[in-house]
């Protein structure tokens, strides 16, 4: 492939924000009633629906680590070093204070950026508990003082592709990045693990042109190094596995993967099914189906087609999507003018 980086930065994005627009429409609904309103395939495009719908706190959350990202680097090329879990941590609470109408009382109050004058990333759309009551506390969680410890949402997972997009950093930075960055919120190994698993992927298809089996062999070999978090091993192992058998029936899909609900399980079920579908002739075709299975089952159907955008939109770029779902966005604009000030930072001038 010889897809250049800006167009992988602006497709995983977008893809992200496709796939979780349209996975919302169904996010809490149970297979029988997404066949019983969208017929025996379910739900596979924006036309089936009355209306369009919105994008969810998992796209809101995305683009606040891009924008976390985008004032490291903007210290970093003015000469001075930045803590990024500091700012990812900053970033996460101006969030906040865009679904809960103020900052925690006990939390610093940042100065505002572009980001937080944009009115659809204040909408609350079911935002996770676990992100919220975190940072609700006004404390920063971290590795050696975790919040939440029991929490492994897929809260964490979901932020996460914009690590793997940053150039020229190591692997292993990469995964710190992530693993730091779910610490804010969520305090189980699982989910650090399983977010950090999520941005190492993106990062060997952006910056390292893998193929999506390799990738996915890479990973799931890193997360057999991690005793503290082994079913995250154990569900990537039984995705790539399904996998080698195409695509299965929904309920088939949640026995053996769960819903998606929980880190490991979102990440999972949003892999499985793109390996699944790899023999599409085109981007566009393999994007449309593998969406098509990740969000038509029984569970988090937001957060599993939003992470399965992610991935192909870092694997293709731009060419993997659709441009009537494009058309269909919510505030593409803004997902786009995130992708733009990343860019910016990121690569030289024309």
């Amino acid at each position: 492939m010889t897809t250049d980086f800006a167009s992988r930065v602006r497709g995983c994005l977008l893809g992200g924000a496709l796939g979780d627009q349209l996975g919302s429409a169904v996010e809490f609904s149970r297979w029988d009633q997404i066949q019983e309103r969208f017929g025996p395939d379910g739900l596979r495009d924006f036309s089936q629906l009355d209306f369009p719908g919105h994008i969810s706190d998992d796209t809101q959350l995305t683009l606040y680590t891009v924008d976390a990202l985008v004032e490291a680097l903007e210290w970093a090329n003015g000469g001075t070093a930045a803590d990024e879990t500091a700012l990812l941590w900053l970033a996460y609470l101006r969030w906040y204070a865009g679904q809960e109408d103020g900052f925690p009382e006990l939390a610093p109050e940042p100065a505002p950026r572009w980001i937080d004058a944009q009115p659809v990333l204040k909408q609350r759309r079911a935002p996770g508990k676990s992100c919220l009551s975190a940072l609700a506390t006004g404390d920063m969680g971290t590795l050696a003082r975790p919040l939440n410890p029991r929490s492994k949402g897929c809260g964490s997972v979901i932020r996460s592709a914009p690590f793997g997009l940053l150039p020229f950093v190591t692997p292993e930075t990469v995964y710190t990045f992530a693993v730091n960055g779910s610490a804010l919120t969520h305090g189980h190994p699982a989910a650090h693990h399983s977010a950090a698993a999520f941005a190492s992927l993106i990062r060997l298809l952006t910056h390292e042109n893998a193929e999506l089996a390799g990738a996915a062999s890479a990973v799931l070999a890193r997360a057999e190094q991690e005793t503290s978090a082994p079913e995250l091993a154990a569900s990537l192992r039984a995705a790539i596995a399904l996998a080698e058998q195409g695509a299965v029936a929904p309920t088939e899909l949640t026995a053996a993967l769960g819903e998606g609900w929980v880190a490991e399980e979102a990440l999972a079920v949003a892999l499985y099914s793109v390996l699944a579908t790899a023999g599409n002739t085109t981007p566009e075709e393999h994007f449309r189906s593998a969406l098509a299975i990740a969000i038509n089952h029984d569970g988090d159907s937001d957060s599993t087609g939003s992470i399965a955008g992610n991935i192909l939109g870092a694997f293709y770029g731009e060419a993997a999507l659709p441009p009537s779902w494009i058309d269909a966005a919510e505030a593409p604009e803004v997902v786009l003018g995130m992708a733009g000030r990343f860019l910016a930072q990121t690569e030289a001038p024309a």
